[in-house]
Order: structure tokens, then C-alpha cells, then sequence
């Protein structure tokens, strides 16, 4: 009994996090028809989520120090926010998560410039594959070209990229800036989120903001949603430091069949044959990443370790030799 609560609750954490991220564009869209535009929602939410993280974590600012790489996290963690929801609230749900999913291809290429880790054959084949799938779901008979039909689907290609990056920038800042608690590189991408949400909200049409009871139900939302996802981060955290990273990362994938399930429910969308295969050749990608960095280890204390944030910053990372001074270091998984 006592084996089974040590690796069953922390995998039931991951499940309900993921499920979280999968339902999580329902009430964004609730947030759109009262008025609330997806960059104010995005802006609105993560400021929330900030404030939240900082009032629990208060005692924890004090392991901050200035570096570059906190603005840089920031506004990759914004673009990726922003691209998620914009494209969740403007485009078809299934189609946006799945451009999303694309992370081993764009891991793949900013690990190798920015941490210095070598393309691998193995590394390059899973970014192909993911490409691939890409290439078949968005392929346009009337075009001939492959690309995303409407900005939705661009946000949500842009978002994984900005996905993809934060999953790097947190490895490199738990390298330079190792004092630093998880719960504060957590803050800073909930804040950064916010800034960019709000700068972005500058260039967007806004229509009639709520009124009456719309202004209180959207003012609920809003800080429900920020509560939710501190909270649903916090409950990631736990999980994946408790899970090893290859196993949490095909966890998370259940986040694809929550989406799928609720945007058939409630929106009416229903996959077709192209997103069908092209979906398949990502989630695979996704897991041969998974299984490619599998470990017989658990994981380091995540006191040294952010194991992800908002809007799905989750850095899934194994330990491996490195060859230059025999040390164990982390590495992003692609």
C-alpha cells in the first residue's frame, strides 16, 4: 500500500495536470464570449497566477538574483501562453494543440545552439517525424504547401516554439542560477505571460468590455483560472519530481485525449483522417523521445530542479555522461 501511494499519487498528479491543460481552453472561450479578448485573458490570468505563486512562495523571492535569463524565460513563457490561448480560443482546439505538440523538433535545435548539446541522428529523426506529422495534418490541396491555414493555427505553431525554448531557458537557469527556487522560475514565467499578454492586448480590437453581471462572472473567471493554474503547477511539480522524466512525458500526452474528448463534447470538432495521421506521427515523436531518454534513476530533488510551468513549461530532462569532464549534467529532451 505504501509503494503504491509513493508511485501512484505523483502519476495521478501528472494525470489531473494534464487534463487541466486539456480542458483549459473551455473556459477561455467562456472568457471571450463576455468580452474578455485572448490577450487581456492571457494577460489577466497569469498576472493572477503570479500574484498567487508569490503570496504562497513569498519567503522564496529572496533566492532571486538579476541574470539575463530571466527576461529571456519571461518572454519565451509569454509567447507561449499567448499562442495557446489565442489559438485555443480562435482556432480548432485539436489542430492548434497538436502545431503545440511540435516541441522535439524546436528542442532539438535551440539545445544545440544554446546549451551546446549535440544533434544526435536519433535527435534529428524525432524531429523529422514530428515535422512530418506537421507537414501531413497542414497539407493544403489547394495551396500545395503545407503551412497553417488562419493565425490560430500560426499562434499555436509559434506557441510550441515558445514551448519548446522555455524548456531550454529552464535548464539553462537552473545551470547559471542554481540558488534559485523552482517556485520563482515559476513566477517569473506567470509574470512574463502577463507583461507580454498586456502588450499584446495593445494591438488587438477590443470589443465592448463586460458589464453588470458579465463583469463579475468574468472578474470570478479570471481569478479562478489564475488560482487553477498556480495551483495546477504546483500539482505538476509534485508529480514530476516523483515520476522520471520519460515516463511523465508520456503522461502528459494525456493531455491530447482530454483535448480531443472535449472539443468533440462541447465544440463539435472532429478530427479528420489528416489530423488523425499527422497527430499520430507527433505523439510518437513525442514518445520515442520519452523512451529514447528513459533512466533507471529517479529524478534529482526538485529543490534543484524546475520540472515545468504555466501554460505547459514542463522541462522534461535526464542526466547523462558528459564526455568533457565525466560530470552528470542535464540535458533537454528531444
Amino acid at each position: 500500500m505504501t509503494n503504491w501511494l509513493r508511485t501512484g499519487w505523483p502519476t495521478l498528479a501528472i494525470m489531473l495536470g494534464a487534463s487541466v491543460w486539456g480542458m483549459i481552453w473551455y473556459p477561455l472561450r467562456m472568457l471571450a464570449s463576455l468580452g474578455v479578448t485572448g490577450t487581456a485573458a492571457s494577460a489577466l490570468t497569469s498576472g493572477a497566477g503570479c500574484l498567487f505563486v508569490l503570496l504562497v512562495r513569498h519567503r522564496a523571492v529572496k533566492t532571486v538574483r538579476w541574470h539575463w535569463l530571466l527576461p529571456a524565460l519571461a518572454l519565451a513563457a509569454g509567447i507561449t501562453n499567448l499562442g495557446f490561448v489565442w489559438g485555443s480560443i480562435h482556432g480548432q482546439v485539436m489542430r492548434v494543440l497538436l502545431l503545440f505538440y511540435l516541441t522535439p523538433a524546436w528542442t532539438a535545435l535551440f539545445a544545440h545552439f544554446i546549451l551546446h548539446e549535440r544533434l544526435t541522428w536519433a535527435g534529428a529523426g524525432l524531429a523529422a517525424l514530428s515535422l512530418a506529422g506537421a507537414m501531413t495534418m497542414l497539407w493544403s490541396p489547394q495551396l500545395g504547401i503545407p503551412l497553417p491555414g488562419n493565425l490560430a493555427e500560426w499562434a499555436g505553431l509559434a506557441g510550441g516554439m515558445g514551448f519548446a525554448m522555455s524548456n531550454v531557458l529552464i535548464l539553462k537557469t537552473s545551470r547559471v542560477l542554481p540558488q534559485m527556487k523552482p517556485e520563482m522560475r515559476t513566477a517569473t514565467i506567470f509574470g512574463g505571460a502577463a507583461i507580454f499578454g498586456a502588450c499584446a492586448s495593445l494591438f488587438e480590437a477590443m470589443p465592448a468590455p463586460p458589464t453588470g453581471a458579465h463583469l463579475g462572472t468574468a472578474a470570478w473567471l479570471v481569478l479562478g483560472l489564475g488560482f487553477l493554474l498556480a495551483s495546477n503547477n504546483m500539482l505538476v511539480q509534485y508529480g514530476l519530481s516523483r515520476v522520471p522524466a520519460n515516463r511523465a512525458s508520456i503522461i502528459m500526452l494525456f493531455e491530447l485525449v482530454v483535448t480531443t474528448m472535449s472539443a468533440w463534447l462541447f465544440a463539435g470538432e472532429t478530427p479528420g483522417p489528416r489530423e488523425w495521421a499527422g497527430g499520430a506521427c507527433i505523439v510518437l515523436a513525442s514518445a520515442l523521445s520519452s523512451w529514447m531518454h528513459r533512466t533507471k534513476t529517479m529524478p534529482p530533488d526538485p529543490a534543484n530542479q524546475d520540472p515545468g510551468a504555466a501554460t505547459a513549461c514542463e522541462a522534461d530532462i535526464d542526466k547523462r555522461d558528459d564526455p568533457k569532464d565525466g560530470k552528470k549534467r542535464t540535458r533537454a529532451m528531444v
